[in-house]
């Protein structure tokens, strides 16, 4: 059975049933302004990024279990297309059944990626079944027919992974045996609409376009967004000015926040990798290393603030 957090209008929901997703929903749209969808777009990195994932997470240890991924992208009159992917990450509560996504992580990841473009919104999800079932199952139906209620247009996409492409399935190029389905290797994605008056999944067709996966440079530190998601979600409501970008760490890529002080160019910088955060203070060009052993992103920020206000 699949449950969902959403978000609506900017809030977090309690509990939708459904153990696919907790991540974030747009506001309902203005009624009349979209249409039924009538296609889904991916970007060519988009889409690898979805199988190469997919196969990856095969020959880990988890995989026999489920797994998904989060879509992000701009929703059209008739088609939706998806520009980002956000993972289930490795705290889901997965299954051979069901997989649930770690809600905070995928709060902040939509947060981070919106950074880029204001105009990008949550248009559905991929999740990947056992076996053969490449439709939506029953109990996809009871949370998703509810959940896209929130989404622009009332209407979500939906992609289901399956590893029995058989012959459809070619190991050096991707194949397209329908309208609605691609197949890569034994890789299968199947390709759905759903509204919330709908009875069932119809068919999407499927296409592709050059394009990138804007979500992509956060998968190598999705771990330590995972960590420390609560924290610095906090810390991005309550701020006016923060900004999230990956960089070199000393061991693996680090995500590093910069909080704006009120003098131009000066700000405070936060950078996380793994469990380890450190803090600095950029005053007039200099980066000056703080002393803090805080592990709580936003509470040694405001540490820091507190201050720096002191010795003004």
């Amino acid at each position: 059975m699949l449950q969902a957090l959403v978000n609506t209008a900017g809030r977090l929901l309690d509990d939708l049933n459904r153990s696919i997703l907790r991540g974030r929903a747009a506001a309902p749209a203005a009624p009349g302004k979209y249409q039924a969808l009538q296609r889904v777009i991916l970007t060519d990195e988009v889409a690898r990024t979805l199988f190469e994932e997919y196969a990856a997470h095969r020959e880990g240890t988890r995989g026999e279990e489920e797994t998904g991924w989060m879509l992000l992208g701009l929703r059209e009159r008739s088609e939706a297309v998806v520009l980002a992917t956000l993972p289930a990450g490795a705290d889901c509560n997965a299954g051979v059944a069901h997989v649930r996504f770690n809600s905070n992580a995928q709060a902040l990841g939509s947060r981070i990626v919106r950074q880029a473009d204001r105009r990008l919104t949550t248009l559905g999800l991929v999740h990947t079944h056992p076996g053969s079932l490449r439709h939506p199952s029953d109990g996809d139906y009871r949370g998703d027919s509810v959940w896209v209620g929130h989404l622009r247009g009332g209407d979500g996409v939906f992609g289901i992974g399956t590893v029995d492409a058989g012959p459809d399935g070619d190991p050096v190029f991707a194949r397209q045996p329908k309208p609605h389905v691609q197949c890569w290797a034994d890789m299968r994605l199947s390709w759905y609409g759903l509204r919330q008056a709908d009875r069932g999944y119809r068919p999407l067709d499927y296409a592709i376009t050059l394009g990138p996966d804007l979500a992509r440079p956060l998968h190598p530190v999705w771990s330590t967004l995972e960590a420390h998601a609560e924290p610095l979600d906090r810390l991005y409501r309550q701020q006016a000015r923060v900004t999230f970008e990956v960089v070199a760490g000393q061991r693996e890529p680090a995500l590093a926040v910069d909080v704006s002080l009120a003098e131009p160019g000066n700000s405070v910088r936060v950078l996380l990798e793994g469990t380890d955060v450190r803090y600095f203070v950029r005053l007039e060009g200099e980066l000056l290393a703080a002393d803090s052993q805080e592990s709580r992103a936003d509470r040694g920020v405001y540490l820091l603030l507190a201050e720096l206000a002191a010795q003004r």
